[in-house]
């Protein structure tokens, strides 16, 4: 009777703890991927020169709600305030209906975006 008990205490231990992990976590409403990517990065100033591809650093913040700027190292222009919107638990995308693709997961940030200010390019990991 006790090894019967402790065997149904443990299962509804285990089972409380996976309920209590949401699967409707959206990673728009939390800091998940606030972080420095590191990898290639380039950026095309609208009529000027290329500036990369090069080693750099994108540092990804968030500026409220789910828009999130793109920070990027060695004198590149920034991308700002971006809408993001989810894509599987584990990637975001550009909402904004833009030209381009902004995706990050745990592990990668890949840009290729364009607006009126130029073209940047980042493929980079977190560390």
């Amino acid at each position: 009777m006790k090894k019967t008990l402790k065997l149904l205490s443990l299962l509804f231990v285990v089972l409380f703890a996976v309920s209590a992990c949401s699967k409707d976590d959206d990673p728009v409403d939390n800091d998940f991927f606030v972080d420095d990517y590191k990898g290639t990065i380039s950026f095309k100033p609208t009529g000027g020169e290329m500036k990369g591809p090069l080693q750099g650093t994108v540092t990804v913040t968030k500026v409220g709600g789910s828009n999130y700027s793109f920070l990027f190292s060695d004198e590149m222009e920034d991308i700002n305030n971006i809408k993001m919107k989810e894509g599987d638990n584990t990637k975001l995308f550009i909402e904004d209906g833009t030209l381009g693709i902004i995706s990050i997961d745990a592990d990668k940030l890949t840009i290729a975006y364009t607006d009126d200010d130029g073209t940047w390019t980042a493929d980079c990991t977190r560390d």
